[in-house]
């Protein structure tokens, strides 16, 4: 059985360093080796996955589609919120007869997998939706309350941002090594679990962690050129 695989962050930030896609590209291998499926293609897209027009603007889930469609491939996604938190949108996938799976899902197919993946995909959807109206009701509570919006959010959130970057400072040559060695950010947990070399948080690794790290460097190093 063959698979292409679809991969995609939401930021051009992202998208040029690489963060988020390493992780992706292993979890998706990691579900092809235990489902006996041999990755032949790999598309990668950098876009929002917001709308349900949201096919319209990614061009390279068209053509992995395609592809998976013309060479009756499996199209393998890392996550499903990869993919989409529009229901209607999944839908329009499924309808599209191409075999999806998920790799932080059990593999299935047919009536069964169309059931499981429309009621994963509403429920992410109700998450999103919840979650935006929790932010716009605090929000306006506090406004009525007649606290000035943003200021004091900026303050803390700058004053987060100079803190973090001072406790990843002296990890960089570290973590910029063991990058320059070509090793997986999986890799990468591991050796520094495995020396006892402290998160900035203070506690192990992990690939969250690690992702938040090279990123932080990554804009200091961008900042500072």
């Amino acid at each position: 059985m063959q698979a292409i695989t679809y991969l995609r962050v939401s930021t051009d930030k992202q998208g040029k360093s690489g963060l988020g896609l390493e992780a992706q590209r292993e979890a998706a291998a990691r579900f092809a080796s235990s489902n006996g499926l041999t990755i032949i293609n790999e598309y990668v897209e950098t876009e929002t996955g917001k709308g349900s027009n949201a096919l319209s603007k990614r061009p390279q889930l068209v053509a992995a589609l395609a592809d998976a469609k013309r060479l009756k491939a499996t199209l393998l996604v890392a996550k499903l919120d990869r993919l989409s938190r529009n229901t209607l949108f999944l839908l329009t996938l499924l309808d599209s007869k191409v075999d999806v799976a998920f790799a932080d899902m059990p593999k299935v197919q047919g009536p069964m997998g169309r059931f499981l993946l429309t009621q994963m995909a509403a429920v992410a959807e109700l998450e999103a939706g919840l979650i935006s109206q929790r932010t716009k009701d605090a929000l306006a509570a506090a406004k009525a309350n007649g606290k000035e919006l943003g200021k004091n959010g900026r303050a803390l959130a700058t004053k987060r941002k100079a803190e973090a970057a001072d406790r990843i400072a002296p990890l960089a040559p570290m973590l910029n090594e063991l990058k320059g060695r070509g090793l997986s950010m999986r890799a990468i947990v591991a050796e520094l679990n495995a020396n006892a070399v402290p998160s900035p948080g203070g506690g192990k690794w992990h690939l969250a962690s690690l992702d938040r790290a090279l990123r932080r460097i990554n804009e200091g190093e961008a900042s500072a050129a």
